[in-house]
């Protein structure tokens, strides 16, 4: 095994371990690593204690000669510095050499979110499914989109909800976000109803062995993964017309959206979503702007 080997195996154990964080992130962070390793190994660069910040940005200058994104270069900066912090402080490096990396600037994009009107849409086509095919896994798609609407919780935060999350008598879910910081989310009646109807009717049936206290299950009675939770949402909205291909961020994305337009305060929706930062939350508010600005030319006479 190879002096980078031998690194990238420590740092995935590191990444897993120790960051807390998502399967996706983890992904992308180890994949921006090796490609970056690859580079290195092409400049006649064989082990990580003569890495420097020419390297790094000769890195990404080729990243964007390939047609790498902004928003892309951005996370692979920010990926990369993570590394040589990380290395610094196991003493492979001497020396942080990621510090002083700027991180280039992404395009910010406005969040695509769904009309109160196709929101609504939605949960009724799925709540007629439930009642036309009365099957264990119609209940469950159900709850899930009705929940991930309702509470504007990540797809992990889902996946990770236990029996003893779910509280019947405040009408909340208590979800463990990024960071491990735990938070409680209201629920509303219909989200609540759905929920209720997929634990008594159709996990029941669904359970195994190896169900232990998750709430949501796959078809063979394991905790649902996050590839199954983002089928279900695509094939959910995929129905409405004139609606672009939507995941479950989408339904975050609409949640936040919608209660900010509703009249919540920014410090209600952070905690609910549960953003580190309010300038994170902000974006929201741009959101309902632009939604605003194009219902008032379409409905207003001197526009």
């Amino acid at each position: 095994m190879s002096s980078f080997e031998n690194v990238q195996v420590e740092y995935t154990r590191y990444l897993e371990k120790e960051r807390n964080l998502s399967e996706h992130t983890i992904r992308a962070y180890l994949g921006d690593l090796e490609s970056f390793l690859s580079h290195l190994e092409m400049q006649k660069v064989d082990d990580v204690a003569s890495i420097t910040i020419a390297h790094i940005r000769s890195w990404l200058a080729n990243q964007q000669v390939k047609g790498g994104a902004r928003t892309t270069l951005s996370r692979r900066a920010v990926s990369i510095r993570l590394f040589t912090k990380w290395a610094t402080k196991k003493g492979y490096l001497t020396k942080d050499v990621g510090a002083t990396l700027a991180t280039p600037k992404g395009h910010r994009t406005l969040p695509e979110v769904l009309s109160v009107v196709d929101a609504s849409t939605a949960m009724d086509s799925l709540a007629t499914r439930v009642a036309e095919e009365e099957t264990p896994l119609s209940k469950r798609d159900c709850a899930i989109v009705e929940v991930l609407y309702a509470s504007g919780a990540r797809v992990s935060e889902l996946c990770g909800l236990d029996l003893d999350d779910v509280d019947y008598n405040r009408n909340t879910i208590r979800v463990l976000g990024k960071g491990n910081k735990e938070r409680t989310i209201p629920l509303g009646g219909p989200a609540i109803k759905a929920l209720n109807d997929w634990l008594k009717n159709g996990r029941p049936t669904v359970a195994t062995d190896k169900s232990a206290r998750a709430v949501f299950l796959g078809s063979r009675g394991g905790r649902i993964d996050q590839r199954t939770v983002r089928t279900v949402v695509y094939e959910a909205l995929s129905a409405l017309e004139g609606v672009e291909r939507m995941g479950p961020h989408a339904l975050r994305h609409s949640a936040a959206t919608h209660l900010l337009e509703g009249g919540a305060d920014l410090r209600t929706v952070q905690e609910i979503l549960g953003h580190a930062s309010l300038a994170t939350t902000q974006i929201y508010t741009h959101v309902s702007t632009e939604r605003l600005q194009k219902a008032f030319k379409q409905a207003h006479p001197r526009a």
